[in-house]
């Protein structure tokens, strides 16, 4: 693809601010006291929830029962201010101990884009997942989960083959640290892995908003439904449900 003009550039990125207020930037949080299910992260998993209509929401009714959501757009894993970090932004910190049986994770995009602009970010991923996958902020937060008897699926980011993203350029450094989550998902028998990123085909617009960032809600849908899937079999075969 041609890269894209500045102009071009700049008006993608200001319909990205435009959907980040459509789409109601705060916590959506549910109170169903038996849930077993949560859902942390960033705007992956909190996108669509003007509608109804994210991941958790989209996990929700093929479940058939609750889903905790506490996804916030533009959390990080390596998020320092103690007030905004513990009102969600800081993605560790959505997690509160309960009876869960799933937890339902993604982030480190905005860790990548914001933090180190996709560019030199060896750093910064290594902070948040080391190369064999031992240490960092998320094998940290995955191990204090299943410590307490719940299992783990992290959500891949969906990718644009074909079509012009300003994010584009986050592509590699987000294959590198997926290709670090997945290896920790062979070590752990608790933690799963869930690519997305071969999920759209070549060209197909239609699974993002126009941003070309975020899901649509078609996306939303298909990845809920494969997160589903994920937790319907393994709870087959664990007999745990």
């Amino acid at each position: 693809m041609p890269a894209a003009s500045t102009t071009e550039t700049r008006i993608y990125l200001l319909l990205a601010i435009t959907l980040f207020f459509l789409s109601g930037c705060g916590e959506s949080v549910r109170s169903e006291p038996a849930a077993r299910l949560l859902s942390m992260g960033d705007s992956m998993l909190a996108w669509n929830a003007a509608s109804s209509n994210t991941i958790a929401d989209e996990i929700e009714k093929e479940m058939g029962e609750p889903v905790i959501d506490r996804s916030v757009i533009g959390a990080r894993f390596l998020y320092g201010l103690p007030i905004s970090g513990a009102a969600g932004l800081n993605i560790s910190k959505q997690y509160r101990p309960g009876n869960w049986d799933w937890i339902v994770l993604n982030g480190g995009g905005n860790d990548l884009w914001f933090g180190c602009g996709c560019a030199l970010c060896d750093h910064t991923i290594d902070r948040m997942i080391s190369k064999d996958s031992k240490s960092g902020k998320i094998p940290e937060l995955v191990s204090r989960i299943t410590a307490r008897g719940a299992r783990v699926i992290y959500v891949g980011y969906l990718h644009s083959p074909g079509s012009f993203s300003i994010i584009d350029h986050c592509k590699g450094e987000d294959i590198e640290l997926e290709s670090r989550i997945a290896n920790l998902a062979k070590q752990d028998p608790a933690f799963f892995y869930l690519k997305n990123a071969d999920l759209v085909p070549y060209g197909d617009l239609s699974y993002h908003e126009v941003d070309r960032i975020h899901p649509s809600v078609k996306a939303s849908r298909e990845i809920g439904r494969l997160v589903s899937q994920l937790i319907y079999r393994e709870d087959r075969r664990t007999g745990r449900k």
